[in-house]
């Protein structure tokens, strides 16, 4: 056992008020992959995109229940995967809206009173490990509000529509924004009040929090921590996950 699992299994001897849900994001009309299958139900090596995504929350040892936002025609077959991958965490699916932000709400609005804090997490992002998870968690329980990312090596540029470059732009403190983001459910829930005040749409949940003005820490959680968004990501994926040794 990993010395962070052993640090996350004893919070709740501490840190009673930590019991944490995790909202999987599962409903895109996934247009980018130029397919009409949920991208999350894309095999890699095998086994679908959220098979992974669901296996490494049910490995967390942090998070106690898993909620699946989906699309209603993929619920039958999330079910199965669910089985067939030993998903005992899996509490209910909930049918998801019309963009990211209704869907997150939704998922997070069937949770129970007794969740402290909830780790919205991407579907198709299949590559996050448990450990990353715990990370994430455990710094939320310090400051309410946390979301994993990775701080960007790249030179980056501004261009024009046409691709002309117009600047390049300092990356100093510049990061790239993953999942999960973990916040206390009664400050994401003021957030997604106070986004509905302000007519405010955004496609990331610590987005929301920012609006509020309450401070989101990032915890560094690697490149590999990708999302299955284009044909080209999966033979990327399948690279870390040989990488990683996983076997079925």
């Amino acid at each position: 056992m990993s010395k962070i699992f052993k640090i996350a299994e004893s919070l709740y001897e501490w840190l009673p008020n930590t019991y944490t849900a995790a909202v999987i994001l599962a409903a895109g009309s996934s247009t980018r992959m130029g397919k009409a299958i949920n991208k999350q139900l894309h095999r890699i090596n095998g086994v679908p995109a959220l098979a992974y995504t669901m296996m490494a929350y049910q490995q967390c040892p942090l998070i106690r229940e898993i909620v699946v936002v989906t699309r209603k025609e993929d619920f039958e077959e999330v079910y199965s995967m669910a089985k067939a991958y030993g998903i005992k965490k899996l509490t209910q699916l909930v049918v998801g809206g019309a963009t990211r932000q209704e869907s997150a709400k939704r998922g997070v609005n069937k949770l129970g009173a007794h969740v402290k804090y909830v780790a919205i997490a991407d579907g198709a992002r299949c590559l996050t490990t448990p450990q990353q998870i715990a990370k994430v968690c455990m710094m939320a329980y310090r400051h309410k509000a946390a979301c994993a990312a990775h701080l960007l090596s790249d030179t980056v540029k501004r261009a024009t529509v046409l691709g002309i470059v117009q600047e390049t732009v300092d990356r100093t403190g510049l990061w790239q924004v993953q999942t999960p983001q973990v916040f206390h459910t009664s400050l994401y829930q003021a957030a997604l009040i106070k986004a509905e005040q302000d007519n405010f749409a955004v496609t990331d949940d610590a987005s929301l929090v920012e609006h509020l003005g309450y401070q989101v820490r990032l915890v560094e959680c690697g490149r590999s921590n990708i999302k299955i968004t284009t044909l080209e990501d999966i033979p990327l994926a399948t690279a870390i996950l040989n990488y990683r040794g996983y076997k079925k």
